[in-house]
């Protein structure tokens, strides 16, 4: 028999003592109190996993669309102030100063002139309207590189090369492939003469609506054909280093080119990605009041689980509870002992759901287990994105939501008297 005072200058915490026995009796038990104190471990988990996988899944669906957009256009774009066609400006005077200036930005990483004339391209009898989008030597072509599905990306180092870059879903239109020519007449008054142009590489980023849209060339064919002055283009793109602080980069680069306005008497105007794709993030805004509904819902199961579970416990310890009071325990004391019961079943449930949810995280992340259609989903897989802090703050929510919840039970455990629960045989 093991008999221990309570003393509270005691070195032994007899509360974790009691917790510790009461784990070590009931493991292997197959009793009815051990059976539904398990299902709260299996619901922790399972919502666990189901938030992981919902969180993971959301932000890589957001990184990959916002990295696509990014790729047509960069964070931010500088053009001339127009209210005409959306596609193409009134050209401005490439000005290598502002460049420097706009590079010198600590957010900004890369700064590349473009030119964008509204066209029509015929290939045999087949007719389409395209944006033709010119860009000189420095433009990065990674993000191409990573989505090209045959040829090889136009050379612009070589002003005078007619090589072109289309999309699949253009090429499919249009019933073409890699090396096969293109007329090419631009849409201006007066109208401008055919232009011939081959097809170098064919690429596929899911963004069908993008994709059909544009088609790349050396800046100076459009320069020609549009009749600009050398050295006039459309704008500006810049890429930043975080895409989170385009706001704020967006507000330096506007003081820079609001200076310039008035020094060069060409009013410029600055465009954020989600000024220039408004209704993507309209999309995506809807998709996180998705996944704050499922937290919401999952963070609920896992809480009512766990008062479940407590619940039974102190059913199935009434006596315990009765003996402990009478041997002079107050009910903070008993409160303690459920309290670090209650963290046993959460911290064991988490361990299991952590190590689940982010084993199928991981899967989906290497194989692209589940696939979608782009042409609904602009993705061919479901995007996954593991951040360690989302982790963080699902099982610290998850932890401070069980401790919440544990007030409920807590005032079950005051009313408890002795005298109605202490049995003598």
């Amino acid at each position: 028999m093991v008999t221990f005072a309570l003393n509270r200058e005691s070195p032994v915490n007899f509360e974790l003592f009691i917790v510790k026995r009461s784990i070590r009796s009931h493991r292997g038990d197959k009793s009815g109190t051990n059976s539904l104190v398990g299902i709260s471990y299996v619901a922790i988990a399972l919502s666990m996993i189901i938030m992981i996988l919902s969180v993971s899944i959301i932000t890589g669906f957001k990184k990959e669309i916002k990295d696509k957009l990014t790729g047509f256009g960069g964070h931010i774009q500088i053009s001339r102030v127009s209210e005409g066609n959306p596609y193409e400006n009134e050209p401005i005077s490439l000005d290598n100063d502002l460049v420097s200036e706009l590079r010198q930005l600590p957010d900004v990483t890369r700064v590349n002139p473009y030119a964008t004339k509204t066209a029509i391209v015929k290939a045999g009898k087949e007719l389409q309207g395209i944006l033709l989008k010119g860009v000189d030597t420095d433009f990065d072509w990674s993000f191409f590189a990573g989505n090209l599905v045959s040829g090889s990306l136009p050379l612009m180092d070589q002003p005078d090369s007619a090589r072109i870059l289309v999309s699949r879903s253009l090429a499919n239109l249009l019933g073409i492939s890699v090396g096969q020519k293109l007329i090419v007449y631009l849409v201006q008054d007066p109208p401008s003469s055919p232009r011939p142009f081959y097809v170098s590489g064919i690429y596929s980023t899911g963004l069908d609506e993008y994709d059909r849209l544009y088609v790349y060339c050396h800046i100076g064919h459009i320069r020609d054909a549009a009749r600009w002055e050398p050295g006039e283009i459309s704008g500006y793109e810049i890429a930043l280093a975080d895409a989170g602080r385009s706001e704020r980069a967006a507000e330096s680069v506007r003081a820079i080119c609001d200076r310039y306005s008035v020094e060069s008497h060409e009013f410029l105007q600055v465009s954020t990605l989600r000024e220039m794709a408004p209704g993507f993030f309209d999309f995506l805004s809807l998709t996180d009041t998705n996944v704050w509904v499922i937290l919401f819902l999952m963070l609920l199961i896992a809480g009512f689980n766990m008062i479940s579970g407590i619940l039974i416990i102190i059913l199935d310890r009434t006596r315990l509870i009765g003996v402990l009071k009478a041997l002079g325990a107050d009910s903070r004391s008993i409160n303690r002992i459920f309290l670090y019961q209650a963290l046993y079943i959460t911290g064991k449930g988490l361990v299991y759901g952590n190590l689940i949810g982010i084993l199928l995280a991981w899967l989906q992340y290497r194989f692209r287990v589940i696939p979608l259609d782009p042409a609904s989903y602009f993705l061919d897989a479901v995007p996954i994105l593991l951040n360690p802090i989302h982790l963080l703050l699902l099982n610290t929510g998850t932890v401070v939501l069980t401790l919440l919840m544990m007030l409920i039970p807590a005032g079950i455990l005051t009313r408890i008297s002795p005298d109605k629960t202490i049995k003598f045989d």
